[in-house]
């Protein structure tokens, strides 16, 4: 294959991988508590760039790796009680399946067992370590100090948690993320809790529609390139064939 159709085509590949973030960003734009994923690029070096007059196209563009913008999302009215916000710095750790999970996104609800859960029924997790149990019967307030709080009584403090190296935290469905760090590497986060409120998305629409459609134009232009180099190999060939003859 020659260069400017390898350079292209590595293009396309790339700008195809950059299409799906970009639909999983906006599929999540109304996900509370979800974080947007962006790429990191660099240059594929190919084994031929290191002979001596190599030239340059060897050199692909490449998506080295996603990495997740952690900036705040909006707040937003909800009233209800068991919706809670986080504003700064910090996630809510939840008792996921198989170890604790941390989320932004806090909508969460009561079961048959009295525990405070998330949607996907994981019980939140208070300073302990423990589940959050409730009394149906008692509305649910948060105090200025962070305590939950029934009839006047604390029922426990969310256990709000933050990372040194976030960029160790790996996404687990929309809003949830593993943390695949040292426990050294946890400490206690500092953001307010705000009682109903939810977090939104940090995914723009409108963000995404721009650069949804940059990328369909980097197709274009990546596939006319294509299409040149063909082109150009075509003539080539029949050039020869009318030379050699």
């Amino acid at each position: 294959m020659d260069p400017l159709t390898s350079v292209a085509a590595s293009g396309l590949r790339s700008r195809m991988e950059s299409l799906d973030l970009l639909a999983n960003n906006m599929a999540n734009a109304q996900t509370s508590g979800f974080k947007v994923d962006r790429e990191f690029y660099n240059l594929y070096v190919g084994s031929e760039a290191t002979e001596p007059g190599a030239y340059d196209a060897s050199q692909m563009p490449d998506i080295e790796r996603n990495w997740t913008d952690f900036s705040q999302g909006t707040l937003r009215q909800t009233a209800g009680q068991l919706d809670f916000g986080i504003s700064g710095d910090g996630f809510f750790a939840v008792n996921g399946p198989s170890g604790p999970l941390y989320t932004r996104n806090g909508s969460f609800q009561m079961n048959s067992k009295r525990q405070l859960v998330t949607a996907e029924g994981y019980p939140v997790r208070n300073a302990n370590g423990k589940s959050i149990q409730l009394d149906p019967s008692q509305p649910v307030q948060l105090s200025s100090s962070g305590e939950i709080q029934q009839a006047g009584e604390s029922v426990g403090r969310f256990q709000l948690a933050s990372f040194t190296t976030p960029r160790e935290l790996v996404k687990q469905g929309s809003s949830y993320f593993l943390f695949d760090g040292p426990k050294s590497a946890i400490k206690a986060g500092d953001g307010q809790i705000e009682q109903g409120k939810l977090e939104g998305s940090n995914s723009s629409e409108s963000e995404s529609a721009v650069r949804l459609v940059g990328i369909m134009r980097q197709f274009e232009m990546l596939q006319k390139a294509i299409s040149i180099g063909a082109d150009m190999n075509k003539q080539a060939v029949e050039e020869v064939a009318r030379s050699g003859s």
